[in-house]
């Protein structure tokens, strides 16, 4: 079957970025114009996906707002005769693609926001992006590739890096039989492993592609790492009867939910923006001459 819809869980609290998330959801912060989540939507839509199932909580009815009609904004920008605007405002949902809504009532971890997309995605294989990890894939974005991987092998596929040994403690880590460059068959997943029990250094960073036979071992799934239900442990017991696959993308990733990442994704898109690219770089030109850091 075709990859037709996305998950995206969006109701985490984003503490890191208090005070600005206190009343703004974390995946509402702009990369230069546009918010993370719809960086992460594009992506979506770019492979092929028209579906877009948001796991929400209470707090993120920004989200819902952002990805619905303002007629009131519409109708000014037409009358004032901005046309640009107001195409920018209808293309943030191109036609065709629908969003849903879906509460998670309890912060219960990634494996228990996925869980809650069940009614919706059914029994079909899906995606699941998390907007934190922005990914520039270039002339094929990150979710594209894994589509395309997904259609020649029909399973699970998990979006990998490798990361700097020290630094497993912060990602579900594979243990790995290498099939071809980029692309190994995932023996084993570790939520978190401290480095000096690491099996590899090969980390899953915010994309994946699961078949629906996930949903059962989310639901048999208890409480893990952090007291959360970690979709890491259902991929877990997943592998042990299908082939799940770690596919090491063509792009960079730009880790935003840290202060530093977002920063740095925010000046590399900036530097990119088909309006602002060329005056920004003159204007860091001129920064780091100005403060000597050159």
């Amino acid at each position: 079957m075709r990859i037709k819809k996305a998950v995206f869980p969006v109701a985490g609290m984003g503490t890191r970025f208090l005070p600005a998330t206190k009343a703004n959801p974390k995946e509402m912060l702009p990369i230069v114009d546009k918010p993370l989540i719809q960086y992460a939507a594009e992506e979506a839509i770019a492979a092929g996906i028209d579906e877009l199932i948001f796991v929400t909580s209470s707090s993120k009815r920004a989200i819902e707002d952002h990805f619905d009609k303002n007629y009131e904004m519409e109708t000014e920008l037409d009358k004032r005769g901005k046309k640009e605007l107001l195409q920018v405002l209808r293309d943030i949902v191109p036609e065709g693609i629908s969003c849903v809504y879906v509460r998670q009532p309890e912060a219960l971890g990634l494996g228990h926001a996925v869980l809650c997309a069940r009614p919706v995605v059914g029994n079909e294989p899906f995606a699941v992006v998390l907007a934190d990890d922005m990914i520039n894939g270039g002339a094929q974005s990150c979710l594209s590739q894994m589509v395309d991987l997904y259609e020649e092998e029909k399973c699970s596929v998990l979006g990998t890096e490798r990361v700097a040994p020290e630094e497993t403690n912060k990602y579900g880590v594979i243990k790995e039989t290498v099939l071809r460059e980029g692309l190994s068959k995932v023996d084993g997943i570790v939520e978190k492993p401290h480095p000096e029990v690491a099996p590899s250094n090969l980390a899953v960073v915010g994309r994946y592609i699961l078949t629906p036979a996930i949903f059962d071992f989310l639901a048999e799934t208890g409480r893990g790492a952090g007291g959360e239900i970690q979709l890491t442990d259902a991929i877990a017991e997943l592998l042990k009867h299908e082939q799940v696959l770690a596919y090491e993308f063509n792009g960079k990733r730009y880790d935003c939910g840290s202060k530093l990442g977002y920063l740095q994704a925010t000046v590399e898109y900036a530097l990119e923006h088909d309006e602002l690219g060329e005056d920004f770089r003159k204007y860091l030109q001129s920064f780091v001459c100005e403060a000597g850091l050159n």
